[in-house]
Formats: structure tokens, sequence, C-alpha cells
């Protein structure tokens, strides 16, 4: 019997670590971009829908967001079409568009409504096309100080969340593929994830963004040093992201742009971990980078009560996509 209990104590103190962040996160959206290796590997696939569920049962409000970068580059590949990429972003000619409409809303969305799904009658998915969520503007590269055109690259010009919020009112968790539809010229544009992501949560009021990626989170001096910063403001941020690498920049520029959209906190998470969402969020350590506002609202963005979590924000490739690239940040 005493066995018994002396083998269960950690499991209890693990759930009381966590009663705080409960306590904060209780009745909050929180959105976040599904991406990196997590979307690839069994394992982890698994362990992100445990998570994302686990959040909705523990009183959150999830959003997943989500693009398809290796999927799409997969299939381009079995069409004998080219991946190219300009300034980090894909270029998407209106083959290429139809395939990445076909396997963002029609493979990687439905695949991860179906893990999310296993556990309860939670998922629904959806693209940035329905019910006019996100709409966008096509976008060019500046390259050496040319404009280089990219396809059917968009930028967001406009969301509207109704749809999203009315799923999170029925505690549904919703899956938004990161496609959108112009009201200029009627085409459907490829937006990058991180920045889709970003958008989203600064039009729900959203307490967190989370940035799944395939590095530990923003580095202060890479290549020279693998020191991830746990945590830093957005001025602290914007200074960084001239000297950042093109697959880090569409993140911690979402990040900046979540921020300072009201959005309380911006996280960048290492998606080769295991449940990193949940020891991001319920654990006092965090694992990843994590971007405040520079207001006085700093204390209280990181404090949920007593202890101030420590997080680090990783980096990865940014689907529509962006080249992959690594960072992360200190506290």
């Amino acid at each position: 019997m005493s066995t018994r209990k002396h083998t269960a104590l950690p499991k209890a103190q693990t759930l009381i670590e966590a009663l705080p962040w409960l306590t904060r996160h209780h009745g909050k959206t929180v959105v976040i971009k599904f991406g990196g290796n997590a979307m690839v590997d069994e394992e982890l696939k698994a362990a992100f829908a445990q998570d994302v569920v686990f959040l909705r049962h523990a009183g959150l409000r999830p959003v997943v967001v989500h693009g398809g970068g290796p999927q799409i580059s997969a299939q381009l590949d079995r069409l004998g079409l080219e991946s190219e990429f300009k300034a980090g972003l894909r270029v998407t000619s209106l083959e290429t568009m139809s395939v990445v409409r076909m396997v963002l809303a029609g493979q990687v969305q439905r695949e991860l409504v179906g893990l999310l799904n296993q556990h309860g009658p939670f998922a629904v998915g959806m693209t940035g096309e329905d019910a006019h969520t996100m709409t966008a503007t096509k976008r060019y590269a500046d390259i050496d100080g040319e404009r280089v055109d990219l396809g059917r690259v968009g930028d967001i010009t406009g969301i509207d969340a109704g749809a999203i919020e009315a799923l999170l009112d029925n505690g549904r968790i919703p899956v938004v593929s990161s496609i959108a539809r112009s009201t200029d010229d009627d085409h459907v544009y490829n937006i990058n994830a991180d920045t889709a992501a970003a958008a989203l949560a600064a039009a729900l009021g959203a307490e967190t963004l989370m940035v799944l990626t395939d590095v530990e989170g923003l580095y202060a001096d890479w290549p020279n040093s693998d020191d991830v910063i746990s945590e830093l403001t957005a001025s602290e941020l914007e200074k960084l992201l001239p000297d950042l690498a093109s697959g880090m920049v569409p993140k911690m520029e979402g990040c900046l742009h979540a921020v300072r959209g009201g959005v309380r906190t911006a996280r960048v998470l290492d998606g080769r971990v295991p449940h990193s969402i949940l020891l991001e969020i319920f654990t006092d350590e965090g694992i990843g980078t994590m971007v405040v506002p520079d207001t006085a609202g700093h204390d209280a963005a990181t404090a949920p009560q007593e202890t101030a979590p420590q997080e680090t924000a990783p980096q990865e490739t940014a689907p529509q996509e962006t080249a992959p690239q690594e960072g992360a940040r200190t506290a």
C-alpha cells in the first residue's frame, strides 16, 4: 500500500503544478499552428491530437491552423511538378494551387480531424475560404529590390472569425487550412500558415498563439551558440528580425503581429518533443521561446499566480511555404 502511494505521488505533484495554469487559462482561446516534424511523425501526430483534446477537456478553447509543406512537396513530386521557393515562399502556379488546395483541405486537414475525433466529436475542418473566414490579396516578393511574382501566394487582408467563434461556443475544435479567397479577383490563394495563425489569434482575442516547429526555439546567437531565448518582448524581437533566417521570419513576424494585436503571449515550441503543448502551458518551466508585449502586462502575461513560466520558442519551415529555419530566445 505504501509503495503504491509512493509511486503515485509524482503524478499528484504534476497535477498540482498544473493547477494555477488550469485556473489561468480556463475559458481562454488558444490558437495552435500545427507544423514541422509533428505533421509527419505518426507518434508526434497522435500526441498532438491528445494535447489538443486535453486542452478542450481542461476548459480551454483550442483552434488549430495548419499548412502542409512536406505533403504538398511530396504530391507535386508524384505529379512530376517542381517545388520552387523564392524569398522563402513557395511559388504557386495555378496548377500548383490546385494541388495545395487538395492536399491541405483533402488530406492534411482530414487526417488531423480524424485523429482529434478519435477522442470524441470535437474537430470540425474548414478552410479560410469558408464563411469568408480569411480574405486575401496577391502577394509579391522583393528580391534584391526587384518585385517578383509568386503566383497564387497571398497576404491576409481580413478575418471574419464568426464561424470559428460559433464552433468554439458549441464546444468544437476548429481545424483551419491556410488558404483564402480574394475579394478583388475571386482567386484562391496559398497563405503562409504562420501568418494565418497569427492573424486569426489576433482576431479571436486569443490568450496565446503557439507555433510548433523543428527547433528548440529562437537561438540567441545562431550558429555560434545553441542557447535558446526563453522570453523576449515585442520590441526585442523586432530588432532581431532582420538577422533571422528566411524560414524563421514568418514565425517570428507572426508572433510579433499577434502580441501587438492583443494576444497576451506568442510561443514557438519544439514540435519534436512529445506533448510539447502541455509542457508549455501547464508547467512552470515551459519548453520554447515566448514573446510578450512591451507593456507592464509583461509580468501578468508570464505568471499565472505565484510562479512565472519560462518558455522558449522553436522555429521551423513555413508551408506556403517558407523554407525551414531556426531560432529561439531566452527569458
